[in-house]
């Protein structure tokens, strides 16, 4: 533990909530009330409106990419400190729709800033926290997520009824105060590790690292439809109306803000593997439930359960990312792929659902339904893998064992090893 006081410890956590709350839950989540609000005032077309939100999943990506090197130039504080400021620039600049090329600019920088955040934050607050309370930590800095989700259903409405350009401005403020609230609060750089390209080829890194890639990859294609679709589907798929449809998003961004310190807590307590079955099991069920429900109360459960994955996972998949790799600089390294294989994902998984949407005609159900499969293929290579390795482990025995047999000082393998790998290999 780096820090020596309880103001010491939760003032970076805070730095790190103001971060992820104006990168991603404002600048992301905020847009999708405007939506109707953009094409009304004929700001842009409908179709230009949906390219212009593709803009941020792209710089998504792109920032995923450019965080740890702009970082390694400007180091994490200062990093950090520029990509907040971006997104408050981003907000100020969207209340004049001067072209189309203007506002997209614009929503790509936000993007941008937002992949770098999700790189960087973690790795910068986190080694100032006991290893204890990680969890928690993590799941308290990426809660700022759920707040612009929920947010974007209770601050949105009040600020657009004075108006389209008073509401950018609004939210530009808003990032403005967060940042200047965060500035003074993000911990000292820690020193840059120099790693040789010899101890980077002893260090093999572990085929877990490589799962949860795949795994996070999954998940995020799991949560888009919810997430772009549910309000849709309750206003025009079950012919509820959009009064209706803005209840449930509300009970979606309250699970919105339960899911990341829940999830934080899931992965301190059982661990973060465990966990993160767990979520991936209910998730699946929840998914598919949604498709066949139709009830406003079932909505609304279901909607908070949904809700509480895309911040959730975060935390989940970051201390999963704690387990596998030791090394602190390592792990900056595996959550940057770990963000970047999300991002990419998210990003297809969002224009393919779309063009699917528009083929079928607007078929919400079979959305959900792929998004359910999506989830638990995560749950099934997570078998495979384990699958493989058993496998492995039991070809291998035999060779070893005929490799020792020869050498009379070797030393055999205890009672209790080999009657473990014959039961496994027996199964």
């Amino acid at each position: 533990m780096r820090t020596s006081s309880s103001t010491g410890l939760w003032l970076p956590i805070f730095a790190g909530l103001c971060a992820s709350l104006v990168s991603i839950g404002l600048a992301r989540f905020a847009y999708t009330p405007l939506i109707p609000a953009l094409i009304q005032a004929q700001w842009f077309s409908a179709n230009d409106v949906v390219y212009l939100g593709a803009a941020n999943l792209v710089g998504y990506l792109i920032g995923a990419l450019l965080g740890r090197p702009v970082a390694r130039q400007l180091g994490n504080k200062n990093a950090l400190r520029l990509m907040m400021f971006a997104v408050t620039a981003a907000f100020f600049a969207c209340a004049y729709p001067l072209s189309v090329s203007w506002f997209f600019g614009w929503r790509l920088l936000s993007g941008i800033a937002g992949g770098a955040i999700m790189v960087l934050v973690a790795a910068t607050v986190l080694p100032h926290v006991p290893a204890a309370r990680k969890g928690l930590a993590s799941g308290a800095i990426f809660l700022g997520i759920g707040l612009g989700i929920a947010g974007s259903g209770t601050i949105v409405p009040p600020l657009l009824s004075l108006g389209l350009q008073a509401t950018w401005l609004g939210l530009g403020a808003l990032s403005l105060v967060l940042t200047a609230l965060s500035w003074f609060g993000w911990p000292a750089d820690l020193p840059q590790p120099t790693v040789s390209h010899d101890m980077a080829a002893t260090q093999a890194t572990p085929p877990g690292v490589y799962l949860l890639f795949a795994q996070y990859a999954f998940m995020a294609a799991g949560l888009v439809p919810a997430m772009v679709f549910l309000v849709d589907y309750v206003a025009r798929g079950l012919g509820a109306g959009a009064h209706v449809g803005a209840l449930v998003w509300v009970m979606y961004g309250v699970g919105a803000i339960v899911g990341p310190v829940s999830y934080g807590f899931l992965a301190d307590r059982f661990g973060a593997r465990k966990s993160i079955r767990l979520v991936l099991v209910v998730q699946a069920i929840t998914l598919g439930l949604l498709a066949v429900s139709h009830s406003f109360l079932a909505l609304a459960l279901l909607a908070v359960i949904l809700g509480s994955f895309p911040p959730g996972i975060v935390p989940l998949a970051l201390a999963r990312v704690h387990e596998l790799v030791p090394n602190h600089h390592r792990q900056q390294i595996a959550w940057s792929r770990a963000t970047v294989s999300f991002a990419t994902f998210q990003a297809l998984a969002g224009f393919a659902y779309s063009a699917l949407f528009n083929a079928t005609g607007g078929h919400h159900a079979l959305l959900f339904v792929i998004a359910a499969g999506a989830i638990a293929l995560a749950l099934i290579l997570e078998l495979a893998m384990n699958l493989w390795i058993r496998t492995k482990q039991c070809r291998s025995e035999p060779a070893r064992e005929r490799g020792v047999s020869g050498n009379p000082a070797s030393t055999a393998p205890t009672p209790s090893r080999a009657g473990s790998l014959l039961q496994g290999c027996g199964d």
